[in-house]
């Protein structure tokens, strides 16, 4: 039996969970992952890529994986959760750490990686959920792709930050519980986007992704081993619903229908269509659909006229020697790709679905899907070579074998001390002799307290060294 991993993307207009099966003892992952569920329930409680409902929200986030668990007909291992750029911000950092070994493990690469966080000052009302290496240098030699093994004196690193604002998580985090749900992880949903789509090719060379959904735009940059920008558009296909309303003036329910049958950027015959009036759907009147067309072209060629302002302003164009890769419900809109090609100074552009996997595969394949998706490729392992991800703990694609060896967080080490403690609080006290010390906790035990009893769990923790066992595993980690 493999890991059950659940990917929920939580979108301001649908919420999208996919369930994917990863066999742990595959020696390739790509063939290891398969999709056995979906389910998917129109957004209630969010705008815009935040949560303004935590009921509404937790509510549609359970249906959504109620319908997930019926489909595969099972449980879930791990959970992982998009959030939206919306309330994201970039950090770049780097440090140098000396190496004593002479020879790079993957304790001094976390130990790198930490220092660099710790050099940038973070906003006190932000939080990390992504610290992502995009280049390593030892000694003199730059652009090392992967320093582990390597024989040096000193390791440099540089990363990028992504940091979003902690009220955002933490209404995430609560919305998430109140359906249910423990998040084994929080991961930027354009950077989910981009495991699910973004060939190897496209990695090395460079590659603009951005994920066009109902009501927002998520754009990153990723080149090389990682993301380098990432940035945010309030505006999404259902924009181009309010549009066809408003100018049309006819019920957005009709709105979205005529989008859907006649979404097209291209010019079409003018044939006139009957629609049902504002407020007032026992009258109708006509449109043409040129005029449909025209409304649709405006708002998509305004929306790709932003995001290539936006990425020509970031100063990372130029690492897109890849081009741009487009993906999302929006991308559906026929003509898409050739309009985008223009505005975006004529880079090439790709139209992506997610990758190939086993499962369902002609429902997951539709552009819609790509994060959720991408989560649960996160999960399996499809992440970048190295990062420090939402719960601090340091990923790296060969980690079951790290874990092997026993390499665990500092988190960790706290939850076991804390076990520890409970341990000994539940024993049964056995009185000493008088010349007896209990040396294997570092205790030494006052008879007179024994006689009057009046010990309790409080003096015990006072007289056990508390940092004893903490030391050992900070011996064994560096």
């Amino acid at each position: 039996m493999g890991i059950k991993i659940l990917g929920i993307d939580i979108g301001s207009t649908q919420i999208c969970a996919v369930m994917a099966e990863c066999e742990n003892n595959s020696t390739n992952i790509e063939n290891a992952i398969k999709i056995i569920g979906i389910g998917t329930v129109k957004s209630q409680g969010l705008k815009k890529g935040s949560i303004t409902n935590i009921e509404l929200a937790s509510s549609s986030i359970k249906a959504a994986v109620d319908n997930v668990m019926r489909t595969a007909g099972t449980r879930y291992d791990k959970v992982i959760v998009s959030i939206s750029g919306k309330d994201a911000k970039n950090i770049d950092c780097k440090d140098v750490i000396n190496i004593p070994e002479r020879e790079v493990n993957i304790k001094q690469i976390e130990r790198a990686i930490s220092s660099a966080e710790y050099k940038v000052k973070i906003p006190h009302d932000y939080e990390i959920i992504h610290t992502l290496p995009y280049n390593f240098k030892i000694d003199e030699q730059d652009n090392i792709e992967d320093p582990l093994g390597m024989n040096g004196t000193r390791l440099e690193v540089q990363a990028h930050i992504i940091v979003v604002q902690k009220s955002a998580l933490l209404n995430l985090r609560k919305a998430i519980e109140k359906a249910g749900l423990k998040a084994d992880n929080v991961v930027l949903s354009g950077y989910a986007s981009s495991i699910a789509t973004l060939n190897e090719d496209e990695k090395a060379l460079g590659a603009v992704l951005i994920d066009m959904g109902g009501a927002s735009c998520n754009m990153v940059v990723h080149s090389g081993n990682s993301i380098r920008y990432n940035e945010f558009l309030g505006v999404g296909s259902s924009n181009i619903t309010i549009d066809l309303s408003t100018i049309l003036h006819t019920p957005p329910t009709k709105a979205e229908e005529i989008k859907v049958k006649y979404g097209t950027l291209k010019n079409q015959e003018n044939q006139l269509i009957v629609l049902p009036d504002l407020g007032d759907e026992n009258s109708t009147h006509e449109v043409g659909i040129s005029v449909i067309t025209k409304v649709i072209y405006m708002r998509v060629e305004e929306t790709l006229m932003i995001l290539a302002k936006m990425l020509s302003e970031s100063n990372y164009k130029d690492l897109a020697g890849a081009g741009v890769v487009l993906t999302g419900g929006m991308t559906k809109l026929d003509g898409l790709r050739e309009l985008a090609s223009a505005v975006f100074d004529s880079m090439p552009v790709r139209i992506a679905r997610p990758k190939e996997f086993d499962g369902l595969i002609d429902v997951l394949r539709d552009p819609a899907n790509s994060c959720a998706i991408g989560l649960c490729l996160y999960g399996a392992g499809f992440f970048t070579p190295y990062e420090i991800d939402s719960e601090r703990k340091l990923r790296y694609k060969e980690e079951p074998l790290i874990k092997n060896q026993g390499l665990i967080s500092i988190r960790e080490m706290r939850d076991e001390i804390d076990n520890d403690f409970e341990t000994i609080k539940e024993e049964p006290i056995i009185a000493p002799t008088q010349d007896q010390t209990y040396d294997s906790l570092d205790l030494k035990i006052d008879k007179e307290d024994l006689k009057n009893n009046k010990r309790d769990i409080g003096d015990i923790k006072d007289k056990i060294n508390p940092f004893s066992k903490f030391i050992n595993y900070l011996k064994n980690l560096f």
